[in-house]
Formats: C-alpha cells, structure tokens, sequence
C-alpha cells in the first residue's frame, strides 16, 4: 500500500512539473512586454538562423503574430505601428534605381502620397514609368497615391521639399503644384477598371474632399463604363 502511495506521488509529481513546464514554454513566446508572438523566441521551431540548407539569412521567413485578448498590456504597446516614411523612401528608390535605364531615382513620402523622380534613357518612357511606378506601389499603405516624373529637374525640386513636414506650412499647396507637374511625364498604365495610374479610385468614400489629380475626362469614362 505504501508503495503504491508512493508511485501515486511520484506520478503526479512528474505531471505537475510537466504542466509547469508546458506553461513555461507556451509563456516563453511571449516579449517581455507580453503582446507580441515573435518567430526567433522559439528556436527550436523558427530557426533565426534558417533551414540547415539555407545558406543566406534573406532566405528566411518574417513572422510576428499578436494577440488581443487576454494579453497584458503596457504603455509601451502601441496598437498602430507608425510608418516610417525615411525607411520607405529609402526601400523605393534603391528598388527603382535597379530597373532597366534608370540611372539616378528621388523619393519624397508624405502621408498620403509618393512622389517619384527619375532620369532615364530609355526609349519607351510610358513603359519605364509603369515600373517605377508599380515598385513605389509595392513598398506602401493600399492607400497611397503614387506619382512619377522622368524629368531630371523634378529630382532636384521634390528634394528640396525633404525638410518639410505634414505641418509645413501650405504645404498641400506645394505638393499639388508639384504633382501638377511631374503629371506632364507618363504615368504608366491605370491600376485597374476602378483606379487610374496613380492609384487613385473613383467613387471612394471620401470622393469629394480627397484632392485626386483624376482628370473629367478619365472620371466621365469610367461612369460610362459602371452604366453600361
């Protein structure tokens, strides 16, 4: 009898501890700030240092998981990551200075638009501005209206504008004055039925105060084509 107690003990001894363990290792996803589930806290299932086979650490996957509920949370977690427009402009234009006969590429990001200059050589100019446009469109928000110049003198114009921020003041002003201009390069082709090149979409939600570059013309065509 007593050693029967005895292995009783010893049994649940061993499923206590291996139910702390477990919760220690579930806890073990989490930061210390306890929001956040990260790829390289579990080793032994994401290997930061990737695949035995990999031989270049850009060949591994990015994974962040975060959780809402029953997550503590600190004043340190912010909900919204905020976009960091440098890194993106960055990203664009080493990007873009890669494509075929563009030599020399400017970024400008502002909240709600990019603004791409460029100097090319090549031949078919609608094409090139298509491309640029299209890897400027791939580095942010859904959101952003894009725009690109192949006119040299815009590098130095949209440059000279990095000071500046959203609080600047006229600010809207001088970029649409901008915009208005870098609109005489080619644009590359619409996007979509619903969004011309600049990725700007007719009949959004804030159609009457968003200040898009749509001229009537593109706005009366694609009313027509809902109609039919």
């Amino acid at each position: 009898m007593i050693k029967t107690k005895l292995a009783i003990g010893v049994i649940g001894l061993s499923l206590l501890t291996a139910c702390q363990y477990g919760a220690e290792e579930e806890n073990s996803l989490f930061h210390q700030s306890g929001n956040t589930l990260n790829v390289h806290d579990r080793p032994e299932l994401y290997n930061e240092e990737g695949m035995p086979n990999a031989n270049d650490n850009d060949a591994n996957f990015g994974f962040v998981r975060h959780q809402k509920s029953g997550i503590p949370q600190d004043v340190t977690y912010t909900k919204t990551p905020g976009l960091d427009r440098e890194q993106v402009a960055n990203t664009i234009s080493s990007l873009a200075v890669q494509l075929p006969n563009v030599e020399d590429v400017a970024t400008l990001v502002t909240d709600e638009e990019v603004l791409v200059a460029y100097n090319t050589d090549s031949e078919d100019r609608f094409e090139t501005a298509d491309q640029v446009k299209k890897t400027a469109l791939s580095a942010i928000p859904r959101y952003y209206h894009v725009y690109v110049s192949d006119n040299p003198n815009m590098i130095q114009q949209i440059e000279a504008y990095s000071p500046l921020d959203s609080t600047s003041r006229d600010i809207d002003e001088i970029i649409t004055k901008t915009i208005n201009k870098m609109l005489e390069s080619p644009q590359g082709r619409a996007l979509n039925t619903g969004e011309n090149a600049n990725g700007e979409g007719y009949g959004e939600m804030n159609e009457e105060i968003d200040d898009d570059m749509k001229d009537q013309y593109e706005k009366s065509r694609y009313k027509k084509e809902q109609m039919q």
